[in-house]
């Protein structure tokens, strides 16, 4: 179990990777595409988003912490803080932004902490 819940911990270490390089380098290409936004509102939010990838690769590195780390207790302990706060963090941009951030964000979250509370 604990090789699934790696996985899936990995998957979401992924995700966040691509978000933080959606949100800062490729904010006026492809991210201008993947969030629906006009010329004029890229323009206007790239500041903003560019300090929302910042966060978004903190929680990045704190999943690659839960990885990497040889204390099988510092691991434990990032892991669970990095998906929780990713859990947290979809939710609320479900509620503010976009449903679709639920299933992007939350539902792999959970899904890895639940395989990794099983596998500890």
């Amino acid at each position: 179990m604990l090789f699934i819940a790696n996985i899936l911990i990995g998957v979401v270490l992924l995700i966040h990777v691509y978000i933080v390089l959606l949100e800062t380098v490729m904010f006026r290409t492809r991210g201008r595409k993947v969030f629906g936004l006009d010329k004029d509102k890229v323009e206007m939010m790239a500041p903003a988003m560019s300090n929302q990838g910042c966060y978004n690769g903190f929680l990045a590195a704190a999943l690659a912490v839960a990885l990497l780390h040889p204390d099988a207790a510092i691991a434990n302990a990032f892991a669970v803080f990095g998906l929780a706060c990713v859990a947290v963090a979809g939710i609320w941009g479900a509620v503010t932004v976009q449903k679709r951030i639920l299933f992007v964000q939350t539902v792999p979250a959970l899904l890895a902490l639940a395989a990794h509370m099983l596998a500890h």
